[in-house]
């Protein structure tokens, strides 16, 4: 600063600035000096009005356009000329200025920390110059205008490409040539568009079939081929522009199917269907393949074949009769087809499928139905209902074949009332007779369906309410096309047969035969004279009980729009979205209500009718030919347990009330369950574990053995309340009682508790043998014979001129509970009782001598006392033996081994409560007898029993 201070002097010297003398002359001089600086420091510092900058990434230098540089006018005068500072106006900003040269203004901007690009890109901010004021203390520096700086973050290449994916995958089909099979993409994180933009992709396997463009699209070179090659895997690698790869390659996996031909996948031909499992899905995966078709809609016809399952399909195989008890129907309904018995024996004849009670004819045959089984007079309303399969009638002009006719025995060849088909029609024929009507009146209703001969099952019923005749096939309705009119019969004493597969012919030929016969097979053919049935119990009489079924209906999806038939067993869908139609049936599954279905196959198919844009139909789907398999249902085991021997006396058989025969008769069924023994993974043997199931049964049979039942002196009753509250019906005759209705086993045990004995002679009776068997779907499943015996409890009086009056000896059958598993218990059976004779002589001979040595110690004892003490004591110690009665039971020593104490008290408990006895002496001995028997083996029988009966004398006077 030494040249500059002297070179003010020349300066200050032009002003006539001089030196004063003395003291005032040093003070003026401070003041001149400054007003001088004032002066001098008039100018502002000058900078350019704005800057661009560009700074490297990670540098912190910033090279500006223009350099960074302030002026000064007032230079080169000291501290006023020179630039001191550049302040940066801005917050947290990343940078500042500093001066290189206060002289010549230069300055330089940095950056004070580490610039990112990829945090910010760019930066603007104000700046300005300070001058250095007028001297070295001064504060009042002036500061030039403000400039705005923009600066610019160059970007370095440091990331390298990664991949969005780090898998990819595509099918393609063999043959074609592709355009682009599927695009990658990768991505940078630079901020410059020279670094962060992907310049390019390249394929690193080397001798595969397939090229990529800048845009990351691949492509295949050639033809695939399926039967070559029918998975490729490539690694593909992408470069920046900046020339970097990637950091990692991408695998691409691209899968060859064959050509495409249009069907549904994923879906599997056999279809396992556990009973009791509910509703199972058909075709959890499946899915349409339309080639790339442009389909617009797609109609699926999903149908569940089961013609040859039963009569069309899996339906309950209760009989006729408990199918119509279960579905409500009237009272009063007469079957015309019923199981071939005595009683029923007019279908004995013809050809039958016993396991379904299914009718054939063919042709050849038909069945008269005896008088009185169905009323003459059928009224103005009635109902007939029938089972039918039927085919196309043989010849060119087929004949009429009769299902049903009420024609003239004799004489005349008269048609009361018929149903027959002709020509696939169906006729329903009823003329009246002129006591009922006397006009002109319909007589025939004709009705045209294909289902009449198209060979299945088929659920016919026919209401009659005369004139009107209404025809419920399948529970749809169907009027008559066609009816004509007739003149009613004339009155006449003919009698008329009622006929089943044939129409009777009694006049205008040589000799009466059958005439019409029906071609075709017939179920549960039945009539209900005097009313007709319901709606509801029509549909429930001809319900399935299996067929198909959706899942979650609510979840079907929009657009999608489905249709039922009656039977459930067609399932049509349609819709517009090939998405929404591949979940709708995904959702079709398959549902058997039955606790025992009918095992087998049931075929499925489904169908598919698509149609594309501007075209009635497009591609052609291939049908879905499947199968559901219904396993086996596990078998039931059906046990009748209970007493199997009773006793009762003859004054129970000949009360109101009767014997009761099944007190604790206790229905069970089991099922074997197979079990692994030890560890899972070891291969043990299998145990059968029996558990309990429930389940219905259909009917009890209780029959007499030995002969029938003698209807003057004994009888079977059951009170009909005891049915009613159940819900069951039931049969009376002398060869037994038959209880059925479809019923829990808990409801046949409460009715089969109730069933009651009567005798008015039981002197004449030894004992009457029954048998009980149950059954549950028609004989299906039957449960073991349980047999009972029931004998007249016996009374012998024995007397004793001085001591026992009446002694009361059980028969010794009572000895006898037989066994027949084993053919020991046989013979024990047997010596019984001879065994029992001996101790019954035993005891009788030792109560009556301890007794009588009883009497006499005590005579003896008071011969000393007077005669009216004597006669006194006498009078006391009489033995009171007017009332003796004395009970004993041999079955208390020579019960069978396998028996248990408890069974054994409650047989000797129940023959002493229908005992006659009066003497409660002889009670108290009883019972102390039975407590002692108890405790004791066999060989201390004789003990005990003398023990028991052996006198107290303790507490007699002597």
């Amino acid at each position: 600063m030494l040249p500059g201070r002297l070179c003010w002097v020349p300066l200050l010297l032009a002003l006539g600035v001089g030196s004063g003398s003395g003291g005032g002359g040093g003070g003026g001089g401070s003041r001149r000096r400054r007003l001088l600086a004032a002066k001098v420091n008039k100018h502002k510092p000058w900078i350019e009005t704005s800057y661009h900058g560009v700074i490297t990434e990670n540098n912190d230098t910033v090279i500006l356009d223009p350099p960074l540089v302030a002026l000064d006018k007032d230079a080169p005068v000291p501290f006023a000329g020179e630039i001191c500072a550049f302040k940066i106006h801005g917050q947290e900003l990343p940078f500042e200025a500093v001066v290189l040269n206060k002289t010549s203004g230069e300055g330089r901007l940095r950056a004070k920390s580490p610039i990112d690009c990829e945090l910010q890109k760019e930066y603007t901010f104000i700046i300005q110059a300070y001058d250095c004021g007028a001297g070295p203390r001064e504060t009042a520096w002036k500061k030039s205008h403000k400039a705005v700086v923009h600066i610019q973050v160059k970007d370095v290449n440091e990331f390298a490409p990664t991949f969005k994916e780090p898998a990819y995958k595509a099918v393609v089909t063999e043959g074609k040539i592709y355009d682009s099979i599927l695009q990658v993409e990768a991505v940078d994180e630079d901020c410059s568009p020279q670094y962060s933009q992907i310049c390019n992709y390249e394929i690193v396997t080397t001798d595969v079939p397939f090229a990529i463009d800048r845009n990351g699209n691949i492509r295949n070179t050639e033809k695939l081929s399926y039967d070559k090659q029918r998975q490729y895997e490539i690694l593909v690698t992408a470069y920046d522009c900046g020339q970097k790869p990637a950091a990692q390659d991408t695998l691409v996996q691209v899968d060859v199917k064959p050509v495409c031909k249009p069907g549904w996948q994923d879906w599997t031909k056999r279809i396992e269907y556990q009973p009791g499992s509910g509703s199972v899905p058909l075709f959890p995966s499946i899915h349409l393949e339309t080639c790339d078709g442009a389909v617009s809609s797609i109609q699926i016809t999903t149908e569940l074949q089961t013609n040859y399952i039963g009569k069309g399909c899996d339906r309950e195989t209760y009989s006729e009769r408990s199918l119509q008890k279960l579905c409500g129907a009237s009272s009063g309904i007469i079957d015309l087809l019923p199981s071939p018995s005595a009683a029923t024996n007019w279908t004995a004849g013809l050809l039958v499928d016993s396991s379904e009670m299914i009718f054939k004819f063919d042709g050849r045959q038909g069945a008269k139905i005896p008088d009185g089984i169905v009323p003459k007079n059928l009224t103005d309303q009635f109902t007939i209902t029938m089972w039918m399969k039927h085919g196309p009638s043989p010849g060119v002009r087929a004949e009429k074949e009769t299902i049903l006719c009420n024609s003239d025995k004799t004489e005349m060849n008269r048609h009361h009332y018929a149903l027959y088909v002709h020509n696939c029609r169906l006729v329903f024929l009823l003329r009246k007779d002129f006591d009922q009507a006397d006009t002109f009146r319909p007589a025939e209703f004709h009705w045209k369906l294909d289902q009449i001969c198209d060979k299945e099952w088929h659920y016919y019923v026919i209401n009659v309410e005369f004139p009107i005749v209404t025809l419920y096939m399948d529970g749809a309705t169907y009027e008559p096309y066609l009816v004509t009119n007739d003149w009613p019969i004339h009155p006449s004493h003919i009698a008329m047969q009622l006929t089943v597969g044939a129409c009777w012919q009694g006049g205008e030929v040589t000799k009466p035969r059958f005439a019409q016969f029906f071609h075709g097979s017939l179920a549960s053919l039945t009539i209900r004279p005097g009313k007709m049935e319901s709606q509801k119990v029509i549909s429930c009489l001809q319900a399935c009980k299996e067929g198909l079924d959706i899942n979650s209906l609510e979840s079907l999806g929009q657009g999608i729009k489905y249709h039922f038939n009656p039977s459930q067993s067609i399932l049509v869908m349609e819709g517009d979205d090939i998405g929404n139609i591949n979940r709708a049936l995904q959702k079709v599954s398959y549902i058997n209500s039955r606790q025992f279905p009918t095992a087998g196959v049931r075929r499925l198919r489904v169908s598919s009718k698509v149609q594309c844009f501007g075209e009635d139909v497009c591609i052609s789907v291939p049908d879905v030919d499947a199968y559901v398999m219904v396993l086996q249902a596990i078998e039931p085991q059906i046990s009748l347990r209970g007493t199997d021997r009773l006793w009762r006396p003859a004054a129970q058989f000949e009360s109101a009330r009767g014997v009761t025969l099944f007190p604790d008769l206790k229905i069970v069924s089991t099922f074997a369950k197979a079990e692994a023994l030890g560890d899972l993974k070891t291969t043990a043997p299998k145990t059968a574990v029996l558990e309990e199931m429930l389940h219905n049964l259909d009917f009890c049979d209780i029959l007499v053995l030995g002969g029938d039942l003698d209807p003057r002196q004994e009888c079977l009753e059951l009170n009909h309340s005891e049915l009613h509250q159940r819900h069951l019906d039931a049969t009376n005759s002398t060869a037994g009682y038959s209880i059925y209705g479809v019923g829990s086993m808990s409801r046949y045990e409460q009715v089969l508790h109730h069933i009651r004995y009567r005798n008015w002679h039981p002197a004449s009776l030894e004992s009457r043998r029954f048998r009980i068997k149950c059954s549950e779907l028609n004989g299906r499943y039957t449960s073991n014979e349980f047999n009972l015996e029931v004998s007249i409890l016996h009374e012998a009086r024995v007397s004793d001129k001085e001591h026992v009056n009446h002694l009361i000896v059980q028969p010794p059958f009572l000895q006898s509970v037989h066994h027949p598993e084993s053919q020991s218990s046989i013979q024990r059976s047997s010596v019984v009782p001879s065994i029992a004779t001996v101790v019954i002589i035993i005891s009788v001979c030792m109560l009556v001598f301890v007794v009588a040595m009883g009497v006499y110690r005590v005579r003896i004892a008071h011969q000393h006392f007077t005669q009216e003490t004597e006669a006194a004591k006498e009078a006391e110690m009489d033995w009171d033996d007017s009332a003796l009665t004395i009970t004993v039971n041999p079955m208390e020593k020579h019960e069978e081994p396998g028996r248990g104490e408890e069974e054994t008290e409650e047989e000797e408990e129940e023959v002493e409560e229908d005992m006659s006895s009066s003497s409660s002496d002889s009670e108290d001995s009883e019972e102390e007898e039975e407590e002692e028997g108890m405790g004791k083996g066999r060989h201390g029988q004789s003990g005990a029993r003398q023990a028991q009966l052996e006198w107290d004398d303790s507490a007699l006077p002597y």
